[in-house]
């Protein structure tokens, strides 16, 4: 394969495409399949030929707005439909070439025209299971480019210059890390590609494998060339399993076209991946507790140094990526680092995709460049908070991350800045919450989630994040003291301070910054006997004597 076949390809789907007048734009990804949008994809075709009407109907992934599916989009007039239903699909079929259906027309122009779409600029526009779309769109020209064109230094240089960092959490340069498993000393060498997403609320990696796989593996193949590794692995959760599917159809369409395997793009480069499954731990998210599930272990991290880089997979340099990160990759070999780097903020590169969920009117999955500000975020892109009530806090970060109130959301959106306030950016989870929320409530059940999914390994995670529980939840029924408030701040430095792995050093969060920014409603709940959200059930003076 090299870039005369690529664009052969390109153009055979191109001239397909060019005999349609209109490609309707299914979105079956999770979100619109569970409202059966496949059985609007059949109904669509069906009307469509009734009618006569000369139009491509496409299985596409997540187009975003997923509390409106099922979506379709009508392209090249790029009108979105939404809540389109089987009986809806004689209408749509009508609509082209006349008026759009008025009553399913979605209107949200905010909503969109405030992203930039680097990560997701495949997404609702391609069949990600079949690799020609994706070709169509410049798929794999960055991995021919490197391959017959630049030196793996090379390449590397340029993920150095795009400022990339770590979209799993750590926000750690990627370009840094590349050059450290390159430098490693071994004969072989593993790309581990993270897709062990779970953090509640959050979607990103399991709605990029699935509206964009072949994106996600042309960074990986990229990586492993750059790094000089032979094989490749795909760690992704059981429970994602139309990723996994069509994550699988993608090695496979891969291979066939000479893309994966020995001698990819006709050059003496070897690579292959296979793809893993998690058991549901939320822990192996964690590097090293991620290699020893691979590896057929018990999944729990062990302490560093040495780092994977170093000895990893079965003892050998491993370089691990999370989805998002691997996603970005081609899009910098094909336009240079420098490209990238002029989008974002100055020390946050690029565009982030977080998945907007809680109490906002548009949830789903956005892409916005970094630096952008919180409130833009929430009250443009996500529509501000529905039903009347007013926003109380968004947390970022997963389990791990902080809750930021109102008088924040002028912070713009990066790594350091998130820190600063007591947050981290984590993959990409964003949960909005209203003033039906009580904050001693929420940092609790981030707190039962860390303590439920420790692995146990470590007593100050182990033990600290049960006893935060028990104190959170006397806190939330009205029986604890002002001195039981002194003891929940000491432990949560304790565990922040001890911990082996990051679940341990980061399951404070959620306490210290609601504690910090709404501190009152503890001593509501501790002092006054009362939650000022009306969540918790308060026990009166009497029933805690008694």
């Amino acid at each position: 394969m090299n870039l005369e076949e690529l664009e052969q390809i390109a153009e055979s789907v191109r001239q397909e495409n060019a005999r349609f007048d209109y490609e309707v734009n299914v979105c079956m990804g999770t979100g619109c399949l569970s409202r059966h949008s496949d059985k609007l994809k059949d109904a669509l075709t069906e009307q469509i030929a009734a009618q006569g009407k000369n139009a491509l109907v496409r299985r596409t992934g997540c187009m975003g707005l997923c509390a409106a599916g099922p979506l379709v989009l009508v392209d090249p007039d790029e009108i979105l439909y939404q809540h389109v239903r089987s009986d809806d699909a004689g209408s749509v079929a009508t609509s082209l070439g006349t008026a759009p259906v008025a009553e399913l027309q979605c209107n949200l122009r905010d909503h969109f025209d405030q992203q930039v779409h680097i990560v997701l600029e495949n997404s609702g526009h391609i069949d990600p299971e079949r690799i020609d779309d994706y070709i169509a769109r410049d798929g794999y020209q960055a991995l021919v480019k490197a391959l017959t064109e630049m030196t793996p230094s090379e390449v590397i240089q340029q993920i150095v210059e795009s400022g990339l960092r770590g979209r799993g959490g750590g926000g750690y340069p990627t370009g840094l890390k590349w050059g450290t498993v390159a430098k490693a000393f071994g004969d072989t060498k593993y790309v581990i590609c993270n897709g062990d997403e779970g953090d509640p609320g959050a979607f990103m990696d399991r709605s990029v494998l699935e509206s964009d796989p072949q994106r996600v593996l042309e960074g990986m193949i990229l990586a492993a060339y750059a790094v000089g590794a032979s094989k490749g692995f795909f760690y992704v959760r059981a429970e994602y399993p139309l990723a996994v599917a069509r994550l699988s159809a993608c090695l496979r369409d891969a291979r066939r076209r000479g893309l994966l395997g020995n001698g990819i793009c006709n050059t003496p480069f070897n690579f292959d991946a296979e793809i893993r499954l998690g058991a549901g731990a939320f822990v192996c998210g964690e590097e090293t507790a991620l290699i020893a599930s691979i590896e057929g272990r018990r999944g729990t991290p062990r302490p560093r140094p040495p780092y994977p880089a170093v000895s990893g997979l079965w003892g050998r340099p491993t370089l691990i990526n999370n989805v998002e990160t691997f996603a970005n990759i081609a899009p910098i070999i094909r336009n240079g680092g420098k490209w990238f780097a002029s989008i974002g903020s100055e020390r946050s590169k690029g565009t982030k995709v977080f998945a907007l969920t809680g109490k906002i009117k548009n949830t789903g999955l956005v892409e916005v460049p970094m630096g952008i500000k919180l409130r833009e975020i929430i009250e443009v892109i996500g529509g501000g908070v529905p039903d009347g009530h007013t926003f109380k806090a968004v947390q970022t970060g997963g389990p791990s991350g902080g809750c930021i109130p109102a008088e924040m959301l002028d912070i713009g959106v990066s790594y350091d800045a998130l820190l600063k306030i007591g947050s981290i950016m984590g993959s990409g989870g964003m949960i909005v919450m209203d003033d039906t929320s009580c904050m001693v409530n929420v940092a609790r059940f981030f707190v039962e989630f860390c303590m439920t999914e420790s692995c146990g390994k470590c007593i100050p995670c182990r033990a600290g994040t049960a006893q935060m529980y028990k104190l959170l939840t006397r806190i939330c029924d009205g029986s604890a003291t002002m001195d039981d408030l002194d003891l929940l701040i000491d432990l949560c430095d304790t565990v922040k301070e001890t911990s082996l792995c990051g679940l341990g050093q980061t399951a404070p969060n959620p306490v210290l910054s609601t504690l910090k920014y709404f501190r009152n409603e503890y001593i509501d709940h501790i002092v006054h006997k009362r939650c000022p959200a009306g969540v918790c059930s308060i026990q009166s003076p009497a029933e805690v004597t008694a």
